[in-house]
């Protein structure tokens, strides 16, 4: 189940936050030649390789060719072991897996955070931005920050994707115009950790202060091409937490011109799935007012299949692509980018508007 395999650093890349980005020379197997690649490393737990350590790999993602995660990943650098960390927490991360990590929760009782987590009733009205994958994050905030500049905004990683929010080259670039991020369920290493969707909105509220809060899977979605088999069923769960939470859902549309595979040209099956399926409770639905001509009649058709419990709301898109370039981010879906599937990223930031247009009314 694990390409296990040694090797040795050549070179450090660089690094982001928590991560440190290797070149790594795998040794050999019986039947196998040598090679070169990327390795990465989590330096909360394995440390920071330096050159010429020997390190113990999983290279998994690199013999199927991963593109997301085409790394050999460090599981441990065994003539150097980092040294121990008497840190507070109980809460395990990535349960019973080798590399399961202890966090302070937000919401255990050794947190600072627990009485103003328990206390918290409801989320006043916050919008919840919902999306299906984590590339929709930028655009979202841009939507967001072009409408209401000033807006506090939190970022809820969800775990149908990466489990370390470290993975999210992105989330780093784009961390400080963001109040908090808060990891939750089984994925780890935001500024705040919760068990569960639930509590990192009331986290994101009472504790990060923010005035939205999108929630999205970290890097890295699973999809099989079924109805149900895929990671992103968790946007109608999370629309499900905001609404019994007080929150204001806000589910973005997944839409794309550029995708070669009709289950995602248009609106995607995962859109289609999770907020007319999985959604129990209603959402606001923004759509852009620019859509591609040539799929403009899908788009329409599919939108009239959604339940009469969502509302769906036109957004002027005006700005919203200068908002976009002016990040400082590389915008990117599946290997896309704006010149390549437009749409994706005008419906993602378009959501971030409406929600934006939502905390100034409740400012006013």
């Amino acid at each position: 189940m694990i390409r296990w395999r040694y090797g040795t650093v050549t070179g450090v890349r660089g690094g982001w936050r928590g991560c440190t980005e290797l070149e790594v020379d795998v040794e050999a197997r019986e039947g196998e030649d040598a090679f070169s690649c990327r390795g990465l490393a989590y330096d909360e737990l394995v440390g920071a390789p330096e050159v010429g350590d020997r390190v113990l790999l999983n290279c998994n993602a690199i013999a199927k060719g991963l593109g997301t995660g085409g790394y050999a990943l460090v599981i441990a650098v065994p003539d150097r072991l980092p040294a121990d960390v008497d840190a507070p927490g109980h809460i395990v991360k990535a349960r019973y897996t080798p590399m399961q990590a202890m966090r302070l929760a937000v919401d255990e009782d050794d947190s600072p955070h627990r009485a103003a987590v328990e206390a918290c009733e409801d989320l006043g009205g916050m919008p919840v931005v919902v999306a299906d994958l984590h590339s929709a994050l930028a655009p979202v905030l841009a939507g967001i920050h072009a409408t209401a500049p000033g807006a506090r905004v939190a970022y809820v990683m969800t775990d149908g994707g990466s489990l370390p929010a470290w993975f999210s080259r992105q989330l780093d670039q784009l961390s400080d115009r963001l109040c908090t991020t808060v990891t939750a369920g089984q994925c780890f290493g935001g500024d705040l950790e919760a068990t569960n969707v639930h509590n990192a909105l009331i986290a994101a509220r009472v504790v990060g202060g923010a005035d939205i809060a999108i929630v999205a899977q970290g890097p890295g979605n699973l999809g099989t091409g079924t109805v149900w088999g895929f990671s992103g069923t968790a946007a109608g769960e999370a629309v499900n937490a905001a609404s019994v939470l007080g929150g204001r859902p806000v589910a973005s549309l997944r839409i794309s011109e550029g995708d070669a595979r009709e289950r995602h040209r248009g609106i995607s099956h995962h859109s289609m799935t999770a907020y007319a399926k999985v959604a129990l409770a209603p959402a606001d639905v923004p759509v852009p007012d620019e859509l591609p001509a040539e799929l403009e009649g899908k788009i329409r058709r599919q939108l009239a299949e959604l339940p009469e419990r969502h509302r769906q709301i036109g957004v002027d898109c005006s700005g919203l692509v200068e908002a976009m370039e002016a990040l400082p981010v590389k915008l990117s879906t599946m290997g896309r980018g704006l010149d390549r599937d437009r749409v994706y990223f005008v419906a993602a930031a378009a959501a971030g508007r409406h929600a934006a247009q939502i905390a100034k009314r409740r400012d006013q």
